[in-house]
């Protein structure tokens, strides 16, 4: 694995507006990163694969677990959101896609640092506007980069039940706004009709949510956290709607960092995971400590000795996790967090974002990669 420095290619600012990259700058700064690349090798692509579908099935049989034994007390969830929960997974609803976030420099085993399983971003730049600077850059190489097909598959393999899908989305949000459009995209692409919405468009006719035009809502993707959409005016009446989520409401369980400490404590010592406690005391050396419901890095600190941990009143439960200090690799005061896909239940592709500092946040740059 190596960081490598490449020229940017002619019009690159316009290349990517015309596939319909709109926020490769946010406030005057590249997000987009044109002049570097990571360059890794075929052995370390299958590491980084193989620990994604070993952490992704993990993980299933954590969200079994904590169904089977109705723990949730751990995970911060009241009576409403676990009744979703079970309801979501009995039903075997399946899931469309995720992010896992891992540490790795091509030599250590990949570590996960997080699993962002209910509205993970960074997809299009993984998926698409990679693949096409392959193309112009280093048309003979390859890509550990499956995204694109298994989206379009994986839309008619978990269980759709009619040829209409709702998207839903914050439109004011660009992020989100052409992430949700390019997932209506690969819909379109596997043979259903879709409807475009802003979240606040979506209505609630007493019987069944509805769309604009009054028409029942029976499958939406809604890049919205479930937390989110918990504590709306509709929130209410999500436990009796006919309405299919996607994401499910189980992905609440894994998109919560508490679930950490939880396969710790499941699969202890495991290669691919890093000691967690919801107790900094259960932990030895610096940690790191994480909000349950924080997103890109907010509210995330790193504390070199445990004498600066914020007091705790006894056995409190409270709204963080700890996890211990695993660095980021350094390649010249760049730091890469590698954002690993779950498309369906198969490991798909990669994404990297890097930082200058130790904690990936979200004006992070995103870095092509190849192999």
């Amino acid at each position: 694995m190596k960081r490598l420095s490449i020229p940017p290619r002619e019009n690159w600012e316009q290349r990517l507006a015309a596939i319909g990259f709109e926020f490769h700058s946010i406030d005057g700064q590249p997000y987009w990163t044109e002049d570097a690349c990571y360059r890794f090798d075929s052995e370390q692509i299958d590491e980084l694969e193989t620990a994604t579908q070993a952490l992704h099935d993990m993980s299933l049989e954590l969200v079994d677990r904590v169904v089977e034994r109705g723990d949730y007390e751990r995970l911060g969830l009241n009576l409403h959101a676990s009744a979703l929960v079970e309801q979501s997974w009995r039903a075997g609803e399946r899931a469309l896609y995720g992010r896992m976030d891992l540490s790795y420099d091509g030599r250590q085993p990949p570590k996960l640092l997080e699993y962002n399983a209910d509205t993970p971003t960074a997809l299009f730049e993984a998926s698409v506007v990679q693949w096409f600077w392959l193309q112009d850059q280093r048309s003979g190489r390859d890509q550990f980069n499956s995204i694109h097909e298994k989206l379009v598959k994986a839309w008619n393999e978990i269980g759709l039940a009619s040829p209409r899908v709702h998207f839903a989305s914050v439109h004011e949000a660009l992020e989100d706004r052409v992430t949700c459009e390019y997932l209506r995209d690969t819909c379109v692409q596997a043979g259903f009709e879709t409807v475009a919405l802003d979240i606040t468009d979506v209505g609630w006719n007493g019987r069944a949510f509805t769309d604009l035009d009054e028409r029942p809502i029976a499958q939406l993707f809604k890049l919205y956290p479930w937390e989110w959409m918990l504590v709306e005016a509709f929130g209410e009446h999500l436990h009796k709607a006919p309405t299919r989520w996607i994401e499910p409401a189980w992905k609440m369980l894994l998109s919560n960092k508490a679930v950490l400490p939880l396969l710790w404590q499941w699969f202890p010592g495991h290669p691919n995971l890093l000691p967690a406690s919801n107790s900094p005391d259960t932990l030895s050396g610096p940690l790191v400590r994480k909000p349950r419901l924080g997103r890109e890095g907010q509210d995330t600190q790193i504390f070199e000795s445990r004498l600066l941990l914020p007091k705790r009143d006894g056995d409190q439960v409270d709204d963080w996790i700890y996890q211990r200090l695993h660095e980021l690799p350094d390649f010249g005061g760049r730091r890469p967090v590698i954002g690993s896909w779950i498309i369906g239940d198969e490991a798909a592709g990669i994404g990297i974002r890097e930082d200058d500092g130790p904690i990936t946040r979200n004006t992070s740059r995103f870095v092509p990669h190849l192999f």
